[in-house]
């Protein structure tokens, strides 16, 4: 019997729909478990110390490419993003003016209050004149264009309609419930070292949601957030930022 790629695919992951939003935020957050295990270690293992201070650095790479892969892997499985990535003209625009203004309050909401935590930062060019340049543009991919799609496939896609029902995929994307909506904008903020600043893009980016009924708009607004941060972060040399 002849088996088609998606029948293979079903046989190595199984059938379950939750898996290819849920898998490629699993990669990202185990790396970054990851590193902070590698802190946690040198504490205790000295022989740990430098590759402690380097581990975010060359990991996230790593991390990115691993990410794209899954993402890439289950692309034809999101059928929240085929069609017409935006309902009317003006929700391009819309999607603009979110991702500015999150930025604009992002880095004016680091109060020691609302932070868990020690943001490490990412120094791109503490690997050199060469690698650096190379590193820094990987992060700003990596912020701008894979975080985005991965995170929104995650909160905004599977977990808002999986709190409405198991078979989330029976909800149409944009389905208001206040259950849904409070939980994930908390638990996204949660997931940031800035808690109150995520709280308040989850506030942002799940409104656009609601408003347009769609995720590119959402996809479209967390990236010009964080390309705009990047370059904030590049030419100020704020490295805490990322």
């Amino acid at each position: 019997m002849i088996v088609n790629i998606e029948q293979k695919r079903g046989y190595l992951f199984g059938r379950s729909e939750p898996l290819p939003r849920i898998l490629p935020f699993a990669v990202y957050m185990g790396f970054i478990a990851l590193i902070e295990g590698i802190v946690w270690l040198s504490k205790y293992i000295p022989s740990l110390g430098d590759w402690s201070v380097e581990a975010n650095l060359w990991l996230y790479p790593v991390k990115t490419a691993a990410v794209i892969g899954c993402l890439a892997y289950f692309w034809p499985r999101y059928n929240e993003l085929k069609g017409r990535p935006f309902g009317k003209s003006t929700d391009i625009a819309l999607s603009i003016a979110v991702g500015v203004l999150v930025y604009f309050a992002w880095v004016r909401m680091d109060w020691p209050w609302a932070t868990i935590g020690k943001a490490a930062g990412y120094d791109p060019f503490r690997a050199g004149v060469v690698a650096g340049p190379i590193l820094a543009g990987i992060r700003l991919l990596g912020t701008a264009v894979v975080v985005p799609v991965m995170e929104e496939l995650f909160w905004r896609s599977f977990l808002i309609r999986y709190m409405i029902s198991p078979k989330f995929e029976s909800v149409p994307v944009g389905t208001f419930t206040v259950g849904s909506f409070l939980a994930t904008v908390i638990l996204f903020g949660s997931e940031h070292h800035l808690w109150l600043a995520g709280i308040l893009a989850g506030l942002a980016y799940t409104l656009l949601l609601y408003k347009t009924g769609r995720l590119w708009p959402c996809i479209l607004a967390h990236g010009i957030t964080n390309l705009i941060l990047g370059m904030h972060v590049l030419i100020m040399g704020e490295w805490q930022w990322w």
